[in-house]
């Protein structure tokens, strides 16, 4: 087992706006939209993921992508990068003046024809005139990879299945590429032989990590990450999200425990924790939905107790 020595710093994407709103039962009204994504900025996240150019027949709670876009009050230095899954959605997104999409396969065959209705090869030939023409018009591309330590309809994947996959996104470009734990069932060690393989075809400095929580592994697999070399993690305020296509998969890993565990390590995010732990009790009281961050609800209710002592 390689190790590094860990960072001083790591990246934070925010994808709880997009990631996380979209799969709401109810629709998330688009002031609230802005205002979450503005908060997150604020709160000094430095990739707030806004939204995603996709249908809303199949995804209707991102119906207001170019209002979203038009409407949140773009900080400098904050990247605000936005979903496409074809050049339709990309020509919506380049009208909205995003500077930066993403692109999306899986590393389980079962799973991209269930999620996007084609195989993984033909589903990385639709991306490529993508990557070609969002690049040609100045804007980055992101790569994400579901699935890649395990799949609700195949189970465990071969690392050289999420090899392929990544070796063919950097190949069109991405100029970084998020490996997703979408059901949430990836231990430490299965982490790091993961991306231990996938380091082989892409190296590790264009790697992110995007781990859900479903089996409590998320916290593990990001120490066990930043071991190997990693230094860009995905997360969602207060948890949020889960996965359609993954029956019982949980959300991200929440923002605030992240936060919370780098500054333990001594890793710095330029992220505020306690602005940070406000917008996760903020959107979660506008939705109605319990907050998901343990972190965040400790600070919260240490808070709170504070501030009833004081009184």
């Amino acid at each position: 087992m390689s190790t590094t020595p860990r960072p001083d710093r790591v990246t934070l994407v925010e994808v709880g706006p997009r990631d996380g709103l979209q799969n709401e039962p109810g629709v998330v009204p688009t002031d609230i939209k802005v205002a979450l994504i503005e908060k997150l900025a604020a709160a000094g996240l430095p990739v707030v993921e806004a939204t995603s150019f996709v249908s809303p027949k199949w995804v209707p709670q991102m119906a207001d992508a170019a209002d979203v876009m038009a409407r949140i009050a773009r900080r400098p230095g904050v990247r605000y990068p936005v979903l496409v899954p074809n050049l339709q959605g990309l020509d919506a997104a380049l009208t909205a003046r995003a500077e930066e999409v993403a692109v999306f396969a899986a590393a389980s065959e079962s799973f991209s024809k269930r999620n996007i209705n084609c195989t993984i090869d033909a589903s990385l030939d639709r991306f490529a005139p993508v990557c070609e023409a969002a690049i040609a018009a100045g804007v980055r591309v992101r790569g994400y990879v579901s699935c890649v330590l395990g799949c609700p309809y195949e189970g465990d994947i071969a690392p050289a299945a999420v090899a392929h996959v990544a070796q063919r996104l950097a190949a069109m470009g991405c100029f970084e590429v998020s490996l997703g734990d979408t059901i949430g069932t990836g231990t430490p060690d299965a982490t790091r032989r993961m991306l231990e393989r996938v380091a082989r075809d892409v190296p590790m400095a264009q790697l992110a990590g995007h781990f859900h929580d479903t089996y409590g592994q998320a916290l593990a697999n990001i120490v066990a990450s930043l071991d190997i070399g990693v230094t860009t993690f995905d997360s969602s305020v207060a948890g949020l999200g889960g996965c359609p296509y993954a029956k019982g998969a949980t959300g991200n890993a929440a923002t605030e425990d992240v936060v919370y565990l780098l500054q333990g390590l001594g890793i710095a995010t330029g992220v505020d924790l306690d602005a940070l732990v406000d917008a996760g009790t903020w959107i979660c009281d506008a939705i109605g939905r319990t907050n998901a961050s343990r972190a965040g609800r400790a600070i919260a209710a240490k808070r709170a107790r504070t501030a009833q002592a004081a009184a």
